[in-house]
């Protein structure tokens, strides 16, 4: 199954991300089963699979702004094999998921091929750890391009609650003043990744560390409506 997204730096702007049936469908079953499903129904796993690649773009989009010195968005995307092109470059890489590790390809478009490293990509020293992607093109890839998936963070929150304030009454909030959420105590928190609710579940604590057990992982359609 192939992923096409285009990204706005102009039409030539593209990135595939292409899995085999076996690989897809596993990562979407564990992501299901760490989250408490047991039994996935084959569309709940491919659209799992789907926001897992949906969220990794999302943050490519942000590595690409760096280098382009601009923003940079996903525009919209959708299920297409890439195109036969020369100017595009193939790489392989292993996404791991628990236990195992499971192969996946990305087609870059010559467009972001092109773009130069800032200055503190090309100082850094380049990688080798183990299960590092590795270029699989040929020698007229640039392997300087794999760098949009390597070491791409998520940040995750966790919101107890939410309420709307003027900034006039943010201003004459007193230490200790109990201001109140749209939530009682006792209901599930969310649990957000790139300003996008994708489960839900209840505080716990562990060794004294806090944590989120989830309780729902929440529907597609859904995250599309949470969105921060």
């Amino acid at each position: 199954m192939w992923w096409e997204q285009q990204f706005s730096l102009g039409a030539g702007a593209w990135l595939w991300i292409g899995a085999a049936r076996q690989s897809w469908e596993e990562i979407g079953n564990r992501i299901l089963k760490s989250a408490g499903v047991e039994d996935g129904d084959p569309e709940s796993i491919r659209s799992t699979y789907l926001e897992i690649v949906n969220q990794a773009l999302s943050a490519v989009a942000g590595a690409l702004s760096v280098r382009a010195r601009q923003e940079v968005a996903c525009k919209e995307g959708r299920e297409a094999a890439p195109p036969v092109s020369d100017d595009a470059a193939t790489y392989s890489f292993e996404l791991g998921v628990g236990d195992g590790t499971f192969p996946v390809l990305g087609v870059f478009s010559k467009t972001l091929l092109d773009l130069p490293e800032t200055p503190a990509q090309a100082e850094a020293p380049k990688r080798t750890e183990p299960g590092q992607a590795k270029a699989a093109a040929g020698e007229g890839a640039k392997p300087s391009a794999i760098d949009l998936l390597l070491d791409v963070e998520l940040p995750v929150s966790v919101s107890f609650g939410r309420r709307a304030a003027s900034a006039e009454g943010c201003h004459q909030t007193n230490h200790g003043v109990d201001r109140g959420i749209d939530r009682a105590v006792s209901e599930p928190v969310d649990v957000i990744v790139n300003n996008c609710v994708i489960a839900r579940g209840e505080v716990v604590v562990v060794e004294g560390n806090f944590g989120v057990r989830i309780r729902q992982v929440i529907s597609r359609a859904e995250r599309l409506r949470t969105l921060y």
